[in-house]
């Protein structure tokens, strides 16, 4: 049975999947070389691994990321996969992945991230600072950068993993 971590963080990433529009895919994205389009590709991607990786299988994080043009239905399948396959065991990477990708978009998409559950950013930012050394940093995650003063979990966790954080 999936955690009610894990959940929100499927359901938050889905609501912000659900109000791309048009004039927004092709915006830019904290990722320097995605745009909103190519950010919900590798999103979609990674679920799928995720996925793949709770129910012990093995993952070939390397395999091309394909585009789908139905993102949110796409995205629900996934996610509905990714909650029926995990437990609350094997929450930390799968709520760091989402939660670090949930900042990606609401910042491209120009939406804050102060309304978030926190607790999906809090479990994976744990994860993250206990697993992700300089070594496995390499090709996923830039160097830490410093969170601005009042930043709240979403924002700690996005420059933990190497993001530049802005407060308004």
């Amino acid at each position: 049975m999936p955690s009610a971590t894990l959940t929100t963080a499927v359901f938050q990433l889905e609501s912000l999947i659900s109000s791309i529009s048009p004039e927004t895919d092709d915006a830019p994205t904290p990722c320097s070389e995605w745009v909103v389009r190519d950010l919900v590709d590798h999103v979609l991607h990674t679920t799928a691994g995720l996925t793949q990786m709770v129910k012990g299988e093995e993952v070939d994080w390397s395999a091309p990321v394909e585009h789908h043009d139905d993102s949110l239905a796409e995205f629900r399948q996934r996610g509905a996969a990714l909650l029926a396959a995990a437990d609350d065991a094997q929450l930390g990477l799968p709520a760091a992945e989402l939660a670090v990708h949930t900042w990606d978009l609401a910042t491209a998409l120009g939406q804050g991230t102060d309304d978030l559950d926190p607790a999906v950013a809090e479990v994976g930012h744990a994860f993250m600072l206990e697993n992700l050394g300089p070594e496995q940093r390499q090709g996923a995650f830039d160097p830490e950068k410093p969170a601005p003063e009042g930043a709240n979990a979403y924002e700690r966790l996005a420059a933990f993993a190497g993001r530049s954080v802005t407060r308004d």
